[in-house]
């Protein structure tokens, strides 16, 4: 029989009507070249196939022909001037009775204009469809083989650009964590085309360790206009200066100001950290101009390493005396040996 369009919709010899259209929406769905950018060339052929099957299978005339004669009997047998074969003849010289439509143009009548996108986020890929009483996912809007409708009726639906809105947040919230809640007014379009104001309460969770710059997305919470999807509403973490620290990628910064007596014999720094701990670092070492003490696991927590944090550096600035006594200086330059 050669091609095996049967096998090819994987459907009995005695399907129905409704069989036939079940099979050709699934492998259809399946094998559109738009839904297989990686493999093309393989989803085109198999496209090609399905479509070819389906037209000859669901025309009573072209599948009796086919069910006796097999595929060469539908492009080989003559016109009916020359011999009675049912079909037209396309070309004029006796031979291709049969000339298999284009894919696509079976692929519209049966589907509507394109019906893809659904649960994609690219623009003119989202599609808004509903379920009609069972029949699943590509279930229409009123029976018939028109599944897909859109507002502008049959036209993809294109979703414009995000809309972004900075969020402000301390220090402290991007170290301990919160959950904000940011009540938004949208735009919205009801079912019959007409724009009304819809006010929701959005709840960010605010995750300890994240960085200025970082995004939430609220899918389709942004307007919505006639013939478009809502936009995506993305919020955009953002960083309030603080007053004692400073931020350093996963690190912590404090200046700390000591006297030249406790840069040469020793202090106690006392911090409260983001948290609110009281931490008390003593300081050993001489402090001169420019050092740099370094304190472990007290800096940021790093959002992708749970329990894991930067640390805290703390640069000392020296205060020197502006006078001293005659014996102030006779004193440090016996104790520093001068």
């Amino acid at each position: 029989m050669g091609v095996d369009y049967y096998n090819i919709l994987k459907v009995e010899k005695n399907a129905t009507e409704d069989d036939l259209k079940k099979a050709y929406r699934k492998l259809a769905m399946k094998w559109h070249p738009d839904k297989n950018p990686n493999d093309k060339k393989e989803a085109e052929a198999q496209f090609k196939q399905i479509s070819e099957a389906y037209e000859v299978l669901s025309d009573p005339q072209k599948r009796a022909i086919y069910d006796q004669y097999g595929e060469e009997g539908l492009k080989d047998m003559p016109a009916p001037n020359s011999g009675g074969h049912p079909f037209g003849n396309s070309n004029g010289n006796g031979a291709n009775g049969f000339n298999p439509r284009n894919a696509e143009d079976i692929f519209a009548e049966f589907f509507g204009s394109s019906p893809f996108g659904f649960g994609s986020s690219g623009p003119g890929k989202s599609m808004r469809y509903q379920s009609e009483g069972g029949a699943g996912m590509f279930g229409g809007f009123g029976g018939g083989d028109n599944l897909f409708r859109t507002y502008s009726e049959g036209t993809a639906l294109r979703k414009p650009p995000p809309v972004e809105s900075k969020l402000p947040c301390s220090l402290e919230e991007l170290y301990t964590g919160s959950t904000r809640k940011m009540k938004i007014s949208r735009t919205v379009v009801d079912p019959h085309g007409r724009q009304a104001q819809e006010t929701e309460i959005l709840s960010i969770e605010v995750k300890p360790g994240w960085k200025k710059g970082t995004k939430i997305t609220f899918p389709d919470k942004g307007n919505e206009q006639k013939n478009q999807l809502p936009a995506d509403l993305v919020f955009v973490i953002d960083e309030k200066p603080h007053d004692t620290y400073k931020r350093d990628g996963n690190d912590l910064i404090i200046s700390q100001r000591v006297t030249l007596a406790e840069a040469l014999g020793g202090t106690t720094v006392n911090l409260t950290t983001l948290d609110g701990r009281s931490l008390s670092i003593p300081v050993h070492e001489i402090v001169s101009p420019g050092y740099e003490l370094v304190v472990a696991k007290e800096g940021m927590p790093i959002a992708k390493e749970p329990g894991n944090r930067g640390v805290l550096k703390i640069k000392f600035e020296v205060k020197f005396p502006t006078r001293l006594t005659a014996e102030q200086r006779a004193g440090l330059k016996r104790a520093l040996g001068g």
